[in-house]
């Protein structure tokens, strides 16, 4: 068990903030059902930082209630907590942090290195791997780097790059956000017009926008994985089927859409992802839950997105009930602190050159 308080992270200027909020009160309360002392810390869309024992609570946040919790800033291992006046009123240590933050800063490595930074262990969305994988043209980069096949597509960030991205892509195409999820913002083109429709659209959320081709008859399968002591652990597959098209935001969370655990694609194909997502996770010293989402095209499979905090952290793919995802939470939350522990015994080099420099100098003239 944990020798101190976990911090539960969620929120953040993000378009997923209010999906982080369902994802960080169902953490925070699987960890409670535990014995785990909890720290609910909220980012706020401004960038304020709140904590309280009410925000595990989702009723304070449909009640639009969350900012009249204490104001808190994370420093020196711990959150020092803020009076009305923004005093600082008290202290509270933090042992580990697990973060269910999704998109933006908070997803994309800034907590991670935030966190870091003031030496508390955080599980999910590290620095590199939350940078890395947030970024969805990125992700094409590092996973295409480790042999992982992943489809035809096309980075924009102007109009004046649609040309070039539909030579690549071809028609029908996908656009989406580099940088959103829970498909916010995707759209299917198949046409020039309907692609510079889909790019400007995506554009108004993110500076960049990922175009690929469309997989017309396919499959969209997902597998999580954690590490811990060593070994990576795997989950079962899930068939994540639409209810229309494109697996919708609808699709993903009102019920929309429906899952199928395990997935009814074979054993052949079951090992061939499973063994993709031991090896990508394994490969790039991931941590923490982590989703890896794949097309079928028949029998070839694309790796499409890697998402280092999935919504509700995949509890689903690994245990039949929250109260028995605790422990799958209790193991990462522990490798973040062993992860933490192992690095602070390598050595810190001092050389001494600051000592060496020409009293007063450099200065500038």
């Amino acid at each position: 068990m944990f020798k101190g308080a976990i911090a539960v992270l969620f929120g953040g200027a993000s378009n997923e903030s209010e999906i982080s909020v369902i994802t960080g009160t169902m953490c925070a309360n699987v960890l409670k059902s535990g014995g785990a002392d909890v720290l609910p810390v909220y980012i706020s869309p401004s960038g304020r930082f709140y904590c309280g024992k009410e925000l595990a609570d989702i009723e304070v946040f449909r009640r639009a209630e969350e900012l009249k919790s204490p104001r808190c800033f994370i420093a020196e291992g711990g959150a020092y907590v803020l009076g009305r006046r923004g005093k600082i009123k008290k202290f509270l240590p933090i042992y580990a942090a697990i973060n269910c933050c999704h998109g933006g800063l908070g997803e994309g490595g800034g907590a991670g290195g935030l966190f870091a930074l003031c030496g508390i262990p955080m599980a999910g969305g590290d620095i590199f791997g939350g940078a890395a994988f947030l970024d969805k043209c990125l992700s094409k980069v590092v996973l295409g780097g480790l042999g992982v096949p992943v489809l035809p597509y096309a980075e924009v960030r102007s109009e004046g790059d649609i040309p070039a991205a539909i030579q690549k892509t071809g028609f029908p195409a996908i656009i989406k956000p580099a940088r959103l999820g829970s498909s916010i913002g995707i759209a299917r083109a198949d046409d020039e017009g309907q692609f510079r429709a889909a790019v400007q659209a995506a554009l108004c959320y993110d500076d960049k926008v990922l175009c690929e081709r469309c997989v017309l008859s396919r499959r969209e399968i997902n597998c999580a994985a954690y590490f811990y002591g060593g070994e990576v652990f795997v989950s079962e597959c899930e068939e994540a089927i639409s209810s229309g098209g494109l697996l919708s935001f609808d699709d993903k969370y009102s019920g929309g859409g429906r899952s199928v655990i395990p997935a009814a694609i074979g054993g052949e194909l079951t090992k061939k992802i499973k063994d993709t997502v031991s090896a990508v996770y394994s490969e790039l010293g991931l941590r923490g839950i982590v989703r890896f989402d794949f097309l079928l095209e028949g029998d070839r499979v694309w790796l499409s997105e890697v998402n280092t905090v999935p919504g509700s952290l995949a509890w689903y793919l690994f245990a039949p009930s929250f109260k028995k995802f605790f422990p799958v939470l209790e193991k990462v939350i522990l490798q973040a602190v062993a992860d933490r522990d192992a690095a602070r015994g390598k050595t810190l080099l001092k050389t001494g050159i600051l000592a060496a420099l020409p009293a007063g100098g450099p200065k500038a003239k």
